[in-house]
């Protein structure tokens, strides 16, 4: 099945780095217990789908289990190395960075990554230590082995923390964000430290909280538009300048999902939409870490 004959676009991060707007995920869906169980073929397959139809920005995690999937997909695709973009993120091994960069890029069979996360602040008992951290991923952009550096789950006061002591400050903070979860004042916050952000779960409105109040007007919308309300999300992500990562194994859908690049939404749809979601709240992560209402 042929893909839209569209070219994903490519969002300049603070440290100079392109970026593409549309990524491929390899996490929550696709999440292994055991790391030691065996490849996960469907995964694969799926992957390997994904990049030949576009998809060059694959995002990955070693806490998913999934990094030798991701490695044997990208290996299966043929696609050269240059022309991709591969995310992955340290959380199981964050007392030892330098050593789980190692092991992502064995699993992965690569010599580096496109960008290296930091998946949580959660494991810090201080800013010192989230400090420390950071200090460690400076090392792996220094050694070569990721060329861009960042961050995932932080919220303003793990910012703030880190930025106090950073030479290479975060390129980028990978959260969950959709209309339902704009998290108050921080994206203003982003923009004003020249953090670029990037959205997981963009399609939780039609996926976990379909009975929200912006499920009428996504459907106008796409019918305006002649797309689902799903890319209509993505689309309301990528106007807003915010990378927006996403999955799925039907290979129509990952077709369908690359309509989002071919239309805009107009700034008074993009502003109702964030308007409608503001009335309605749904963190579908992350839950036990905060209160039930704790829209931040």
């Amino acid at each position: 099945m042929a893909g839209l004959d569209v070219k994903i676009p490519l969002m300049k991060m603070p440290d100079g780095f392109s970026i593409p707007m549309l990524g491929y995920g390899t996490g929550t869906a696709w999440y292994k217990k055991d790391a030691s169980s065996s490849m996960d073929k469907s995964l694969i397959e799926a992957t390997t789908k994904a990049a030949q139809l576009g998809y060059v920005h694959l995002d990955g995690a070693e806490i998913y289990n999934t990094e030798p999937e991701l490695g044997a997909a990208i290996k299966a695709s043929k696609i050269p190395r240059d022309k991709l973009f591969v995310t992955t993120k340290v959380t199981t091994n964050i007392k030892d960075i330098p050593a789980a960069i190692d092991g992502s890029l064995k699993k992965l069979g690569l010599d580096y990554v496109d960008l290296y996360l930091i998946h949580e602040p959660f494991f810090a008992q201080s800013d010192e230590e989230l400090q420390q951290k950071w200090r460690d991923m400076e090392g792996v952009k220094k050694s070569g082995k990721a060329r861009s550096i960042g961050v995932s789950n932080y919220y303003k006061h793990h910012l703030e923390a880190t930025l106090k002591t950073a030479i290479d400050p975060p390129a980028i903070n990978q959260i969950e964000y959709h209309p339902y979860l704009q998290h108050g004042d921080l994206i203003s916050y982003h923009l004003q430290k020249n953090i670029a952000i990037s959205a997981y779960g963009p399609l939780t409105p039609v996926t976990k909280a379909q009975d929200g109040p912006l499920t009428d007007y996504l459907d106008r919308l796409a019918h305006k538009y002649a797309v689902s309300p799903a890319e209509i999300l993505l689309r309301w992500c990528l106007d807003q300048d915010i990378v927006a990562i996403t999955t799925t194994s039907k290979e129509q859908r990952m077709s369908d999902y690359l309509r989002a690049l071919t239309f805009k939404l107009t700034p008074k749809e993009v502003r109702e939409i964030s308007d409608l979601g503001k009335t309605y709240h749904y963190r579908a992560f992350w839950k036990k870490k905060f209160a039930e209402n704790d829209r931040s």
